[in-house]
């Protein structure tokens, strides 16, 4: 984007104008050159030339000026990022080309199948290929036109996305202006993917772990998340980046299209983008002249991914040459000119050392297997769940083999089992405990159950993970009291017990070490607000066997205040749609025990809501009353929180599994047992995101 001699001049005028205490309107244009300089050096490059201090300082130089010189504030200045007040609302925009997901392939006799397609659809008989790594985020569309960025849109269902044009402009690495006049294009429409760095991501959580924050479970979705913030400037602030990866729209100043026409190759597409100031993967792209080239590419990346700064799931294979893929076409789900060649999951070996007993909230005991840290898929593991009695029992897993060790989906670390062959007769068989290892009392295993319990009301491990829970996003959602607080407020005897959150000695939290004046100020405001949360709440809080979010829904429904359910047997429970046979069990068990009682009792004396409110109902119509829905697979339009939002606040019910209960299954890419089981049964009827969306539109 920047010569040698460009980036000379605009260092010279940048110490210049550091410097300069007298700076005047005449100086506004040189200060946002050198700061759309500076961007680009930082996010494109990857290769800042000046220290974050320098940048402030030229920022606040030019935001100054502007203030005492409005008639000179431009859509396109770096001080303009930022909207101002509260997005309210999403609006839907329809995108200028499809935005198609991709069809899948796993190893090298796909790609080969590939190959073979692509030379069937196409009438020349030569074919490159680029290959590209694919970046596990958010999707994004972006529309410029006279050179300005005038529209950003989320993927949505393909056809229409959410308008976010605000929350983009917080992104630093999107310029608000590019030269594609200088290409002789008017408009054009790019996609992109808008992620978080590993690094990033990591600094993020330490941050919220500090402020008693809850983290932050991975980058894609936190970046999808962040996308749809409603305050620009909290968007700006969570370290989003977005990488640009294709051009899909383009016309001149008669309106021509360009795809196809000048702009026919891809790999000259990304480096047109990257030379207006975009952050592309030109450095991680690689045309290849023959499948051969593109099986060592991908294995190349095998490799690479897990040193690579920004979450990848796999490579995109594409014809370069754009005209060939106009030939190709499209479905009306996936390019027919490109697919996604998908990792395979990675395993290692390492020694089983020990195995501890854990005790959860509802006294379950989960054994928990210490191994030698070994490095996996990026991230280094030193301890996995083995779940429960049985699948130790199943594996005959012992205390010193070698274990073989996989990452599930790249994310959860699992077992598959041990390698009897290195046994060398020093392995131990591993015991259950028979009592607790928090408070030594007889657990007890239900026939109907694999899992050891303890069922003491006062066991402290118990206590201190029902507190946990009890103030965790999904439940009462109290701010400023994280589980590492909770702990260290436990460990201090300043909380005892949940009803003890509503009676925190604040004036002793405020002469703590790290907590000032402010921090208690949220604390109690987070306390205060959980009050008054809707009666859903307070029963997923009270962490009832069986019952999660959804089943306190169902609950909600059926009763006007929390006590009624003391009144009810389980046959009347079991009446309620959705609660069978186990979980009425558990909340008749839950709701004739005298400790529980109490417990609610000393809640609604300290003011916590335990009615059914009108206003609490978030069902706005009733287009999908009567119907039971379930999400299986990867979900592009929404996420997975989003997509039950969307069921409940259309009237229709949450499905937990596949049984005859269900009418339809929403199938996203990659969907497994879910989907199999589904085909199965005639009276489900299995649909797309898209068809979904259409449902509720």
């Amino acid at each position: 984007m920047y010569s040698e001699d460009e980036q000379k001049s605009l260092l010279q005028i940048t110490a210049r104008l550091k410097n300069s205490e007298n700076l005047t309107v005449f100086d506004i244009s040189e200060l946002r050159s050198v700061l759309r300089f500076h961007d680009w050096r930082y996010y494109a490059m990857n290769d800042p030339l000046i220290t974050d201090y320098d940048y402030d300082v030229l920022f606040q130089k030019l935001k100054q000026l502007e203030l005492s010189y409005p008639d000179q504030i431009i859509p396109d200045s770096p001080t303009q990022r930022v909207a101002k007040g509260l997005t309210e609302n999403f609006e839907t925009v329809p995108h200028l080309a499809s935005m198609l997901s991709l069809e899948n392939t796993y190893n090298e006799l796909e790609v080969k199948d590939f190959e073979r397609r692509v030379l069937d659809m196409t009438t020349n008989s030569k074919i490159e290929f680029c290959v590209e790594p694919k970046f596990d985020g958010a999707s994004i569309a972006l529309v410029y036109e006279n050179d300005l960025l005038v529209r950003a849109a989320t993927r949505g269902d393909g056809t229409i996305g959410e308008d976010i044009t605000n929350n983009a402009r917080a992104i630093s690495s999107i310029p608000l202006s590019a030269p594609f006049s200088k290409f002789g294009i008017r408009k054009i429409e790019l996609r992109g993917e808008v992620i978080i760095r590993k690094d990033v991501f990591e600094q993020k959580n330490k941050e919220r772990i500090e402020k008693g924050e809850k983290e932050f479970q991975n980058p894609r979705n936190t970046a999808s998340g962040s996308l749809r913030m409603k305050d620009s400037y909290e968007v700006g602030r969570r370290g989003l980046e977005a990488v640009l990866y294709h051009v899909s729209f383009a016309v001149n100043e008669s309106g021509e299209d360009l795809i196809g026409k000048k702009l026919i190759a891809h790999f000259d597409n990304i480096k047109m983008l990257h030379e207006c100031g975009f952050k592309t993967p030109i450095h991680e792209m690689k045309v290849c002249l023959s499948t051969n080239e593109v099986d060592a590419f991908l294995q190349e990346w095998n490799e690479k991914r897990y040193s690579f700064p920004i979450e990848t799931d796999g490579m995109v294979i594409k014809l370069n040459d754009i005209r060939q893929q106009i030939q190709c076409g499209s479905t009306a789900h996936h390019p027919r000119w490109a697919v996604a060649y998908k990792f395979q999951a990675k395993q290692a070996h390492s020694k089983l050392l020990a195995v501890e007993f854990q005790v959860g909230r509802t006294g379950a005991i989960t054994p928990v297997a210490k191994i030698e840290p070994v490095a996996l898929s990026g991230v280094t593991i030193s301890s996995i769940s083995l779940h429960n009695e049985e699948i130790i029992k199943t594996k005959d897993i012992r205390i010193g083999d070698t274990v073989i060790v996989e990452r599930a989906g790249e994310v959860i670390p699992y077992i598959i089992g041990s390698v009897e062959s290195l046994r060398d007769g020093t392995e131990k068989q591993i015991y259950f405990p028979k009592e607790c290892p928090s408070c030594q009392s007889p657990l007890i295993k239900p026939e109907e159950e694999a899992v050891w319990r303890c069922e003491n009301a006062d066991c402290p491990a118990q206590l201190e993970e029902r507190i946990i829970h009890y103030v965790s996003k999904d439940a009462m959602d109290i701010d400023g009291l994280g589980r590492q607080i909770v702990i260290d407020f436990i460990n201090l005897g300043l909380l005892k017990n949940i009803e003890g959150i509503y009676e925190l000695q604040y004036d002793v939290i405020g002469k703590m070490e790290g907590w000032g004046a402010k921090s208690v100020a949220n604390l109690k405001d987070g306390i205060e607000s959980s009050k008054a949360r809707p009666l859903w709440r307070l029963l997923t809080a009270l962490g009832i066997r069986h019952v999660g979010v959804g089943t306190a829904k169902d609950l909600a429904k059926h009763i006007s205040a929390v006590f009624e359910l003391s009144e009810k047997t389980e046959e009347q429970l079991v009446e309620i749609e959705g609660i069978g046979p186990k979980v009425a069990r558990s909340i008749f068990q839950f709701f004739n025990t005298a400790l529980n009682l109490h417990l609610l009792r000393s809640l609604e004396a300290f003011g916590v809501n335990i009615k059914n409110r009108p206003e609490d109902s978030n069902t706005k119509s009733s287009k999908l009353a009567g119907k039971s829905f379930l999400f299986t697979g990867t979900l592009n339009s929404f996420s997975r929180d989003r997509a039950k939002q969307l069921v409940e606040e259309n009237g229709g019910k949450l499905l937990s599994g596949v049984s005859a209960n269900l009418n339809y299954l929403i199938a996203g890419a990659d969907a497994g047992s879910k989907l199999a089981k589904a085909q199965k049964i005639d009276t489900i009827s299995i649909i797309t995101e898209e068809e979904f969306l259409k449902m509720i539109s």
